[in-house]
């Protein structure tokens, strides 16, 4: 977007990017390693995957240490970077059922089907500031965040859905696929715009920046707008689900690789004057990474999104203000020059005031000739 043309300060600009590159490229190089940075930030690079739409935890990690830690700037980096990548294959539907789990936790119930898998957390301990005195080290293959207990049998890694048992006590209301709705919406292809089917929703929120889905999460809850919804939490997984393409020659699916994602399905009790009080209401999230805070408020507002009245703003607000790029880059662009435009509103108040009292006043002086 260009917001004004820049004269005589080229040489300015290309000093502060060199200061930065300087201050970046000096840094330790055993610290800022991308294996380190894939170790040692995993969440961090969890997220900038997910907001950028490009599963690769390397990549995500250069840009994280370009960045220098920013993660919108990253997944800025990163979305630059993806729509320079040629698109080979589409890959065929996931079932989530396939996921091997590696985190596995049902808060509605003490003892689902399936054990309670809690994983690789901190949910469960004091927030304590540590101080380690000497610099962590270890193998990169040895500490795969990713990696399985031994202890672990491949049943107790795919457990059957608390979902399921909703379903087997005809708790849950059903939402049949809608006939609108035949294929997945896809965002980097075209702009969604309300109204919009739901994969469309649930796309954008799985590529929308975390802190702002969670902020709108939190505003369905206490804000002004009525949509109060709290939900309770099914199955919250994160785990492997395969990748697969169809063979170009055989035309079979090929399994390719595993990414990790995060689900989680939220249930609400229903209690609107229309609705089936005798059912629960489930909503659905799934992001690229380990990223519960995004799921959950997926899941959360996927549920708040099929419940809206008719006049609501909720579908305007997860489709056109939740992308980090879009409400970052519109932030960041107020940095940019803007001496034109702000001249003319100094003419024009100049202008109205001259008017008003018949005199012509004096043009302060930070606004005089030199800066027209």
């Amino acid at each position: 977007m260009g917001y004004s043309g820049v004269r005589g300060g080229m040489n300015a600009i290309l000093a502060a990017e060199e200061l930065v590159r300087r201050s970046r490229d000096h840094a330790p190089a055993e610290w800022a390693s991308t294996e380190q940075i894939v170790l040692r930030f995993r969440l961090a690079v969890d997220r900038i995957m997910g907001e950028a739409g490009l599963y690769d935890p390397p990549t995500a990690a250069d840009a994280f240490r370009q960045a220098e830690g920013d993660a919108l700037e990253a997944a800025h980096l990163v979305r630059a970077h993806r729509s320079t990548l040629p698109r080979l294959a589409v890959t065929e539907p996931v079932d989530p059922d396939e996921m091997v789990v590696l985190r596995r936790i049902v808060p509605a119930n003490r003892t689902p089907d399936g054990p309670q898998l809690l994983g690789r957390t901190t949910d469960y301990t004091g927030r304590l500031l540590e101080r380690p005195t000497e610099k962590p080290g270890g193998d990169f293959a040895r500490n795969r965040h990713d990696a399985e207990p031994a202890e672990r049998t491949a049943e107790q890694r795919r457990p059957r859905r608390f979902y399921q048992l909703l379903r087997d006590l005809d708790l849950v209301v059903e939402h049949g696929e809608p006939a609108e709705d035949p294929e997945p919406f896809d965002i980097t292809r075209r702009a969604a715009r309300p109204p919009a089917p739901r994969s469309a929703v649930l796309s954008s929120m799985a590529r929308a920046e975390t802190g702002a889905l969670v902020g709108l999460w939190y505003r369905s809850i206490l804000g002004p707008d009525g949509d109060v919804h709290e939900i309770t939490l099914g199955d919250t997984r994160h785990g492997r689900v395969p990748l697969r393409v169809v063979h170009p020659h055989t035309g079979n699916p090929v399994e390719i690789g595993q990414i990790r994602v995060t689900e989680v399905e939220g249930i609400e009790d229903l209690d609107g004057a229309d609705e089936d009080r005798t059912r629960f209401d489930v909503g659905y999230g799934l992001c690229f990474g380990h990223n519960e805070r995004k799921a959950i408020a997926m899941a959360n507002l996927d549920i708040a999104w099929r419940r809206a009245v008719p006049d609501s703003p909720l579908e305007q607000l997860l489709l056109l203000t939740t992308d980090g790029l879009d409400s970052g880059g519109f932030l960041e662009h107020l940095k940019l020059p803007h001496y034109v435009t702000f001249r003319s509103m100094v003419d024009r108040k100049i202008a109205r005031r001259t008017a008003r009292n018949s005199t012509e006043p004096r043009v302060p002086e930070p606004f005089g000739e030199e800066c027209r």
